[in-house]
């Protein structure tokens, strides 16, 4: 491993950032979708109930949003559109500020990934009810909704492709920044712990 990759070691005084929630939403999240997205349509009851797994994930996070711990409220990491920019220019310079909880890029990456993963999972629930009668959403008079489901498809497959793409920028976003802070922020969403300083 070179030089630039190493992190630091474990500082003697960390503290709580992730609470078990947020860690374990955050781990099942990522293998849901990855199950959901690798399935498809050949393993469609795989690829139906981590759907559902992801819809209770989404909305679980949701209300954690407002009434969690403090980094993991929406209001901790919710920042303008100028203090995104301004981030996002300062770490190219590699002399972004180190956040505790979600920088604005990492704020905003997050309100982007909720958002597309509504629109994937209840564009999937619609066409799980137009073709099969299934779902939560069965109940909806799906003949007069048949014009659309080419759009409706179109959209859950764009939003999926969406998420993955996100999901790529993330990762090298967490990448940068645990390099350009010398911290291994993946390891610190395993353990809840990041170095007080």
């Amino acid at each position: 491993m070179t030089r630039a990759l190493k992190f630091q070691s474990t500082s003697s005084k960390t503290i709580m950032v992730w609470d078990p929630l947020v860690r374990i939403f955050h781990w099942v999240l990522v293998l849901s979708f990855f199950t959901t997205y690798i399935t498809g349509d050949d393993f469609q009851a795989l690829h139906v109930w981590a759907g559902y797994t992801i819809i209770s994930l989404l909305f679980t996070r949701i209300l954690w949003g407002f009434l969690g711990t403090t980094h993991a409220k929406f209001s901790d990491f919710y920042y303008s559109k100028d203090h995104i920019i301004v981030f996002i220019k300062e770490t190219l310079q590699c002399k972004a500020k180190r956040f505790i909880g979600h920088n604005p890029a990492g704020g905003a990456m997050i309100f982007l990934l909720l958002i597309s993963l509504i629109i994937t999972t209840f564009t999937g629930l619609f066409l799980y009810g137009i073709d099969e009668g299934q779902g939560p959403l069965a109940f909806l008079p799906y003949k007069n909704w048949l014009s659309v489901k080419q759009y409706i498809n179109e959209a859950h497959e764009f939003f999926a492709n969406f998420t993955l793409f996100l999901i790529l920028i993330h990762v090298v976003g967490v990448l940068i920044e645990s390099i350009i802070h010398k911290e291994n922020l993946i390891k610190s969403m395993i353990t809840g712990k990041k170095n007080d300083n």
